[in-house]
């Protein structure tokens, strides 16, 4: 919904309104998914936040992708908390609800969040990633109303221009850079028996000695 989400649990309620297909495709899915469950069929729905980690093909690569470029910048001040998830801890949470999922389970026509439980500050996060991949860290800034206009124009061009890949900023973007984003593992832990492996900084430091030894450029 494009405002900060605090300690939020899955009572939250969906959106009225979505700044951008994406995350109102990905609503629609998980409400088929979840209205699905009954007698026969056993179904469950996990929300793994922001997944970074080795073998990572889409979060790394893209910041890595626009700090070489010059276009990396924060939105505001970047001190908004965001929760992330490692990625073997995403898995785990797959395999975890796997083995539970029956028909008549009390995970059935469920939603789970799904993070390490430690919410960073934005400009930590993406900062940490970057060094990681060896990058130095992002320093320059852009007020949250700005980005907010600069996406809009940028939405409104791609439209009336016909482009289809996605704009360098988004509506979603910008309030995705500059709000609070973390969530309650309460049910997840107690129904899924999940449980993060590591901290962050434990996972970033993997990371680094994963791009170290496999010498590989990180590229989208």
């Amino acid at each position: 919904h494009g405002a900060d989400a605090e300690g939020v649990n899955e009572s939250e309620p969906y959106p009225s309104r979505y700044l951008a297909h994406y995350p109102a495709t990905k609503a629609a899915a998980e409400r088929a998914v979840m209205a699905a469950a009954d007698s026969d069929l056993a179904t469950v729905s996990l929300r793994p936040h922001l997944i970074w980690g080795p073998g990572d093909n889409h979060l790394l690569p893209r910041l890595v992708d626009r700090a070489r470029a010059g276009k990396l910048r924060l939105v505001g001040p970047g001190r908004n908390l965001v929760d992330s998830v490692w990625i073997e801890d995403a898995a785990q949470a797959h395999l975890l609800a796997a083995e539970r999922l029956e028909t008549g389970a009390p995970i059935s026509g469920r939603a789970y969040f799904i993070s390490q439980g430690e919410p960073w500050a934005m400009a930590d996060l993406v900062n940490g990633l970057l060094a990681a991949a060896g990058e130095p860290p992002v320093t320059r800034h852009v007020p949250p109303k700005l980005a907010w206009a600069v996406g809009l124009g940028f939405e409104a061009a791609w439209t009336l221009a016909g482009i289809r890949r996605e704009p360098p900023m988004t509506r979603f973007l910008a309030r995705q850079l500059a709000t609070a984003h973390w969530f309650d593992l309460t049910n997840a832990r107690r129904d899924l028996g999940y449980e993060p492996s590591l901290s962050i900084r434990a996972g970033l430091d993997q990371l680094a000695k994963h791009l170290q030894a496999s010498a590989a450029p990180v590229t989208p």
